[in-house]
């Protein structure tokens, strides 16, 4: 009666608290999913949740189904676990590079959970402003690229992570923070402090900037996004960060933030790995870690729907 793909929607419509955002984690449509639920209702004569409450509230039986889904899919993830160390060995070599830099955010607490459940993998990673990551990636040299430029490149492989909305961070005494719509003319005043890399790996060119033939007033260049957001609170300039990027400077009243052009610029977060790694068992484990973490964490990200 009951099967694994519903336990996982209750799970996912418990850490979301909506069927939107739950649909989105599972990469189902909101009406695959209601239909889903319903038809598990059906099953077991028993509502499961209470409709149009936000965050969803369970009932009873939605509970019980709950506290089982908790047993036996974290029994089920071990052993899944375990069965590939056994069919793929335990030990092998990990090595990252990340071209998106706001990245380190997310990415060390998933690096920590990692380690502690594949602790025979060499993991190692590399990062750097002048660095061009895909070619080492296509010669070996590198077994995972956390990238938001997917190249098409022979024998490279992507696979998506998540899309997130590139947003614009400002003091907030800021003029543009009145102004209802961001356009991209709205830079040619303005000094934008970004990542010390080239213009066409920054988001904000490769969306608004490029496509409108538009330069920003003047470039300060910036390792730190903790540096970066001090400058914009103190009226320095403005930046173009990830959305997940801003929300702890925005909760503590550093900076407000504003959407650009008509708020449905959105970009997508890939792993690039070489085609002879698609089966690695520590790799698709390292990969799962990361998504579980990030759609858990990470606020105003969805699931890539291609």
């Amino acid at each position: 009666m009951l099967e694994l793909k519903h336990l996982k929607t209750l799970q996912a419509l418990r850490e979301s608290g909506s069927l939107v955002v739950a649909a989105q984690r599972l990469c189902l449509t909101q009406s695959a999913l209601s239909h889903q639920l319903k038809e598990l209702e059906q099953r077991i004569g028993a509502k499961l949740f209470v409709r149009k409450t936000k965050p969803a509230r369970f009932t009873m039986a939605g509970l019980r189904v709950l506290e089982l889904a908790d047993q036996v899919l974290d029994q089920v993830q071990h052993t899944e676990r375990e069965l590939a160390r056994l069919v793929g060995g335990e030990a092998g070599r990990l090595h990252l590079a990340i071209e998106c830099h706001s990245c380190f955010n997310w990415l060390m607490p998933a690096i920590d959970n990692y380690r502690g459940l594949w602790p025979d993998v060499e993991l190692d990673f590399s990062s750097g402003f002048s660095f061009e990551p895909l070619p080492e990636l296509a010669q070996g040299q590198l077994d995972l690229v956390i990238t938001s430029d997917p190249q098409p490149t022979e024998g490279i492989v992507y696979s998506p992570l998540f899309s997130y909305q590139p947003t614009l961070a400002l003091s907030p005494n800021h003029p543009l923070v009145n102004k209802p719509v961001i356009e991209a003319e709205d830079f040619a005043k303005q000094v934008l402090i970004s990542y010390p890399v080239d213009n066409h790996r920054l988001d904000l060119f490769n969306l608004l900037l490029d496509p409108a033939g538009v330069e920003p007033l003047a470039i300060r260049k910036v390792d730190m996004t903790i540096m970066m957001m001090q400058l914009v609170s103190s009226g320095r300039g403005v930046a173009v960060l990830p959305n997940w990027a801003l929300t702890e400077y925005v909760n503590k009243g550093y900076i407000v933030t504003r959407e650009l052009g008509d708020g449905n610029l959105w970009q997508n977060l890939y792993a690039a790995r070489h085609e002879s790694q698609q089966d690695s068992p520590y790799i698709e484990a390292f990969l799962d870690i990361a998504r579980k973490h990030c759609f858990s964490h990470l606020e105003g990200i969805r699931a890539i729907n291609e």
